[in-house]
């Protein structure tokens, strides 16, 4: 009996010095006698060469940050290694964070700009089908077209949606005057046509809008493309403004004096031998803070940008047909057919008055081509002003059916992608005012008791968590915050410009707003007409129909005998 109590004994002894004098490993000292769990972890992260650890603790008087009386892991070297790492690995969680915002407002900026895609192949069927005899000539034409209704959805304040149409139809009528109109231009000479083509198409295009063979359609599509595109056009600028908000704050240069305090958070740890201990919370949040002050002064304009962005999007999913800017890229096709028909069911006129207008076109070419045109132009008016009474032409019109909203491809309404933006973009209204404690998160992920408060090890932290704004950080107790840094500090006052014009604008209807959606139609009416929904009057009705319904036609030319 009292052989087994002496044995009880003794093994409690043994005990009692193991728990002394052997250190628990990855949270023991650096004051035993080997660094190897330190450079473990520095091999691990990757942090530098591993040669630059010592195989046992001692005393480096060079040491400026992870500053300990007693033998440490650490050299000055490692410290400067640590700096360049905590440094990249905090610029990489914040790229991390912010990778799905940059995705979300990069994707609905290619929504609009597959749309203008799809819109532009659409209309450049329409010669493939009805009108073969211009289509290799006219693909260009559409692709600039479009091209100018992209510069201008996208923001660009040197864009006119006025003068991309004017040149469109400048552009088409020569080629509707030559091949529709007057197809029998195309029976001359090659050298003839060709030398006499270059000018007269010329100066069909100079007289155009005096001509007017396409009525008013021109000016139809222009009020269209104008009433529709204003909410694109301004959401458009606005998530432009947001991408560049977003990469100046992944951008952004960490100073030496936030680079001190994350190694003072993260590793200074290390070099006492405490690889696995975590950083206390309010460690994490003040120097976190004091970091990205600069970041977290975008919150409240940042939030204000997310309210717009919200309210367009909006008004693009609740847009009525009349408004649809989907709708109204699509109807460009079924504008420039009517405006072709027009041209083809008023072509004795408009063939007439270009003719009366050849004696001052012949200025412009010389003497050999103008006489060529000149009598072409007459003899195909006179023999058809002789010939009227003797045929007739029937139109056979194939009327097509009204635009509406897709419905066969819901995945692909411009309308449901403009509800599921609104509401992901609304996750993100406080995602710079929120971003140093969602990086301090990532450090908390397993509970301690205990914490690393920069100097020691402890149970919680005793020092005072300071706001987040540039004033507050002053009272930093962990790092020295002066100034923030001058790239956000740019973004910041755009961004309170333009967040600022556009609230302003959507409280008051004047022509301040007018540079901020410049390119022909203020944004008053266009750009925030969010303002009025739900709207308590019905909206205003469409401009009257063109002459003829949207239609393809067949031309039957009728002779009846002598």
């Amino acid at each position: 009996m009292f052989r087994a109590a002496l044995q009880n004994v003794d093994l409690f002894w043994v005990i009692l010095l193991y728990v002394v004098f052997v250190p628990e490993t990855g949270c023991g000292s650096a004051d035993a006698d080997s660094c190897h769990e330190v450079k473990t972890a520095y091999m691990m992260r990757q942090i530098g060469p591993v040669e630059l650890v010592p195989d046992r603790p001692g005393t480096d008087d060079s040491l400026r940050v992870c500053v300990h009386p007693g033998p440490s892991c650490c050299t000055s070297k490692m410290e400067d290694s640590y700096m360049a790492a905590v440094r990249s690995e905090t610029q990489q969680k914040m790229r991390s964070y912010s990778f799905e915002l940059k995705y979300l407002i990069a994707g609905h900026t290619k929504t609009f700009e597959s749309l203008v895609s799809f819109t532009s192949n659409l209309t450049s069927t329409l010669f493939d089908s009805a009108y073969s005899s211009l289509a290799s000539n006219c693909r260009p034409l559409v692709f600039h077209l479009f091209s100018d209704i992209k510069r201008h959805l996208s923001g660009d304040s040197n864009s006119s949606l006025d003068n991309a149409v004017r040149r469109f139809y400048n552009d088409l009528f020569p080629l509707v005057y030559r091949r529709l109109l007057n197809p029998g231009i195309g029976h001359l000479s090659t050298s003839s046509y060709s030398s006499l083509s270059t000018n007269h198409d010329e100066c069909l295009r100079l007289t155009r809008q005096d001509v007017s063979p396409f009525g008013l359609h021109p000016r139809l599509l222009v009020s269209s493309l104008s009433r529709a595109l204003g909410p694109g056009r301004a959401l458009s600028r606005l998530l432009q403004l947001a991408g560049e908000v977003v990469n100046a704050t992944e951008k952004t240069t960490l100073s030496r004096e936030c680079g001190r305090g994350l190694v003072r958070m993260q590793y200074c740890s290390h070099c006492r031998g405490l690889t696995l201990i975590r950083p206390c919370t309010g460690l994490c949040v003040n120097i976190m803070r004091g970091c990205l002050v600069g970041v977290s002064e975008l919150g409240a304009p940042w939030g204000s940008l997310v309210v717009l962005l919200q309210r367009l999007a909006a008004t693009l999913a609740t847009s009525s047909n009349h408004n649809s800017m989907e709708l109204a890229l699509l109807a460009v096709r079924n504008h420039v057919n009517d405006a072709i028909l027009h041209a083809q069911l008023h072509g004795p006129r408009i063939t007439a008055t270009v003719s009366r207008g050849d004696d001052g076109i012949e200025g412009v070419s010389s003497a050999h081509t103008s006489d060529d045109m000149k009598v072409l132009t007459r003899q195909t008016f006179n023999n058809g002003r002789r010939k009227m009474k003797k045929h007739c032409v029937c139109v056979f019109v194939y009327r097509s059916f009204p635009l509406k909203g897709s419905r066969g491809d819901k995945s692909r309404s411009l309308k449901k992608l403009s509800r599921e933006f609104q509401g992901s973009i609304q996750r993100y209204q406080w995602f710079f005012s929120e971003l140093p404690e969602m990086l301090c998160e990532s450090e908390m992920e397993v509970e301690q008791h205990t914490c690393w408060s920069g100097q020691d090890v402890v149970e919680s932290y005793a020092g005072r968590v300071v706001g987040s704004t540039l004033k507050a950080q002053k009272e930093n107790p962990e790092m020295t915050v002066r100034n923030t840094d001058p790239v956000l500090k740019g973004a910041k006052q755009k961004l309170e410009k333009l967040t600022q014009v556009a609230i302003t604008c959507s409280l008051i209807k004047i022509s301040f707003c007018a540079p901020f959606n410049s390119g022909g139609e203020s944004i008053n009416h266009v750009a925030f007409t969010w303002r009025k929904m739900p709207s308590q009057h019905p909206p205003p009705p469409p401009p009257p129909p063109p002459p003829m319904p949207h239609a393809q036609t067949h031309t039957l030319h009728v002779h009846h005998a002598h």
